[in-house]
């Protein structure tokens, strides 16, 4: 049995022979830390009218409908690859909106920027979403796809769709472009002709491992089939969203902080499709596959914090008055303003349920008395080496909680930058040394994975032991 005493111990200076078994003692010295205040805790989402008040600013119930219609009944993988195709065409008037700022001050190159590579951000994650559907035998060809190649050269004028020619050698390929999406008009306008280019190389890139691309104007040089991606996106519905039912207000931040807030809620509703499939594919034992997902929701998590940093290029000024215009802030609201999201907070403690997984994937049972049995588990399958599809998804699981506590602290520093430190304070951001509000307790609090945690250190404490056994052993030999 392994013992793991918090008290400061040192190490004995007699150090074994041979590497320690699992069960020797290790005393292993561990600085005592206290966490005033902070705990393994759930977040608990803003009052239901807080959060109402939200949903109705974003328009979320009529979102909801479309990332939740089911139109193709044998493709799995709909739920997850419709909403973030919507994000991605949302970002695409998120384009439009900031090259058609007429404001002098308007920081338009970083703007463009950013906004830039969070478009490549998410076809990235696309990409790999369809990598992975493809890999799975029980999804693979069942997305809905137009096989351009098997026109034999004859042009059909499917309502208003554009046709592209492109002939590499002998071989004639009608390239299918969408007809709803605003990127192949984005194209054509002069403003934002180099950034849409750019975009649709990106897409041309980030798709090569795809058995389909997404059909949006790209050059699609393999002369792939395209996803009928009007089908699935629905672009018209998603742009009749454009307007809040606060576009009255004079305000240009309006339109940022709307879209953004848009663009976030659709890839966290992916997030939460994703999660329920580890969950599903851990029961089942596909322990590759869940990986892959965890990883996913990984840079998710990073993607999470790359769109709330679009915030700290909103002016000022505008970005202020604009938050006074809409009332923000409720005198009896405490709560952080990311915990208005439901299912921010929602995917938040699903993602840290997941270590109720562990024992499962180690093939052991919890010790009701404590004892160290998942710790040893883990070091016996890091140590041999054999089911290596089980320690990837014990490290995507320790990812993810690394990726969700870094979001949780840098979306406290952009709040800061937003709005004023003392106001973050009222918001329950920044806090004293002798306590902790729900927001910090999210990135201070301990492990979500301790046993994990315990077999890496006495892993690593055991072959500190062996290295000086080792040099020993070499210098008398040399004598």
């Amino acid at each position: 049995m392994i013992d793991l005493d918090w008290k400061a111990k040192m190490v004995s200076s007699d150090p074994p022979n041979k590497p320690p078994r699992l069960s020797s003692k290790l005393h292993v010295s561990i600085p005592a830390i206290q966490f005033r205040g902070i705990s393994n805790t759930y977040p608990i989402p803003a009052s239901d009218s807080v959060c109402s008040a939200y949903e109705y600013y974003l328009r979320l119930p009529e979102l909801r409908k479309l990332w939740n219609r089911k139109e193709f009944s044998n493709w799995k993988t709909e739920s997850i690859l419709k909403p973030a195709l919507q994000a991605l065409e949302i970002t695409f008037r998120f384009v439009s909106t900031v090259l058609s700022d007429k404001r002098p001050y308007a920081n338009r190159r970083e703007w463009t920027r950013r906004i830039e590579s969070l478009t490549t951000s998410q076809i990235e994650l696309i990409a790999s979403i369809i990598e992975d559907e493809a890999e799975d035998s029980t999804t693979r060809g069942t997305a809905p796809i137009a096989d351009l190649s098997s026109t034999e050269g004859v042009l059909v004028r499917d309502g208003s769709y554009a046709e592209v020619w492109k002939v590499p050698g002998e071989t004639t390929v009608v390239n299918k472009t969408s007809e709803a999406s605003l990127l192949p008009r984005l194209a054509t306008w002069q403003t934002s002709e180099d950034v849409a280019q750019k975009i649709l190389y990106s897409i041309e890139c980030e798709m090569r491992r795809c058995p389909y691309t997404l059909g949006l104007g790209e050059p699609n040089l393999n002369g792939k089939p395209t996803l009928e991606y009007d089908t699935v996106c629905r672009p018209k519905e998603i742009h009749a969203l454009k307007k809040s039912p606060y576009d009255h207000i004079k305000n240009q931040e309006n339109q940022s902080v709307y879209t953004t807030h848009q663009i976030l809620e659709s890839w966290i509703h992916v997030a939460k499709q994703i999660i329920q499939r580890v969950t599903e594919r851990i029961g089942s034992k596909e322990f590759s596959k869940a990986s892959n997902d965890c990883y996913l929701i990984e840079r998710i998590w990073k993607l999470l914090a790359e769109i709330e940093d679009l915030h700290l290029l909103m002016d000022p000024d505008d970005f202020l008055r604009l938050k006074n215009q809409l009332q923000m802030r409720s005198l009896d609201e405490k709560s952080p303003y990311c915990f208005r999201s439901r299912e921010l907070v929602e995917i938040t403690k699903s993602c840290k349920e997941l270590k109720h997984k562990v024992p499962e994937v180690l093939g052991v049972e919890v010790d009701p008395k404590g004892g160290p049995r998942i710790q040893e588990a883990a070091m016996r399958l890091y140590s041999e080496k054999k089911e290596f599809q089980k320690v990837y998804l014990l490290q995507a699981l320790q990812a993810i909680e690394g990726a969700l506590k870094r979001f949780f602290y840098a979306y406290q520093q952009v709040l800061v930058v937003a709005i004023g430190s003392l106001e973050a304070k009222g918001n329950g951001v920044l806090v004293s040394s002798e306590s902790c509000d729900s927001l910090t307790q999210l990135f201070l609090e301990p492990t979500y994975f301790p046993s994990l945690d315990a077999a890496k250190t006495f892993l690593g404490e055991s072959w500190s032991h062996e290295q000086p056994n080792r040099v020993e052993r070499r210098s008398r030999r040399k004598q």
